[in-house]
């Protein structure tokens, strides 16, 4: 049966081409695309593309885009999707805005005595409900590695958490997956995060201490750990990797592991971390 929406999708990837050149360049910039197989990849690839047509990109002076820069980026807010289905995960925003460096963001909060305090806070990344994703692009460059930092998907993974309302580390989870389950799994986890700080604020804690700051943070936090260093994420909180599991629909830490046995260049880092 012939579908118009099938129709737009092919005929914006074959306007939109990738070409080898292009997509090379992304993938030696993107170690956490290492061990996807061929169809993951190109399924990506696709979806990247797809992603470009639907959002707009803004680049204030003193960011360069081209097209592999542009696919850079795409490429890794659509990781996390990668085996999410065809639905408008990020719906509700249009345009990406990429600022040259760090930006100032308003802040304005009222405490308990009813004074409201305001500051300007320095940010890397921001994203608003209805409204656009901010990120600084020297951010988008250093992500991508194995590192456990990655400021496409932490500001993106604020988009999914804010699909059914304000921003409170609940994304819309999928029918085999029981709130019950989840809640206390990050809420268990956020807690023993939080508990650390306070007997110690200066601690080395397994995972970004920004992860305490709210449940939405720590939402961000650990999916970005998941796609970028799930082993340290699945050593400190396995309950909270398991969801994230769940939710993502991807094994990220299994595909790390063999890439630890298969990968030439991977056996060479465990190898000289041992040593």
């Amino acid at each position: 049966m012939w579908s118009l929406k099938a129709w737009r999708r092919r005929r914006t990837l074959e306007r939109n081409p990738v070409t080898p050149e292009q997509w090379a360049a992304v993938r030696q910039r993107l170690p956490i695309l290492d061990g996807l197989d061929e169809t993951e990849l190109q399924h990506l690839r696709e979806r990247a593309v797809l992603f470009l047509h639907d959002k707009h990109l803004t680049a204030l002076p003193g960011v360069e885009l081209g097209p592999v820069e542009r696919l850079l980026l795409a490429v890794q807010a659509q990781l996390p999707l990668l085996h999410l289905g065809d639905l408008d995960w990020y719906q509700g925003f249009h345009e990406i805005v990429l600022y040259p460096g760090d930006f100032l963001s308003p802040q304005r909060h009222r405490d308990a005595a009813g004074i409201e305090h305001e500051w300007d806070d320095e940010r890397s990344g921001e994203a608003w409900q209805q409204g656009p994703v901010i990120l600084a692009w020297p951010g988008v460059e250093s992500s991508g590695g194995w590192e456990g930092y990655n400021l496409v998907i932490h500001e993106l993974a604020h988009k999914l958490d804010m699909l059914e309302g304000g921003a409170n580390g609940l994304p819309p989870l999928h029918g085999n997956m029981r709130v019950q389950d989840w809640a206390q799994a990050m809420q268990s986890a956020y807690d023993v995060l939080n508990a650390e700080l306070d007997a110690a604020p200066d601690a080395e804690t397994a995972i970004d201490p920004y992860a305490a700051e709210d449940p939405a943070e720590f939402f961000a936090v650990t999916s970005e750990y998941f796609f970028s260093a799930p082993d340290l994420l699945a050593d400190a909180f396995p309950e909270v990797y398991r969801q994230l599991a769940l939710f993502y629909r991807q094994d990220s830490l299994a595909r790390l592991q063999r890439l630890q046995v298969e990968h030439p260049d991977y056996q060479k880092v465990e190898t000289a971390t041992n040593g």
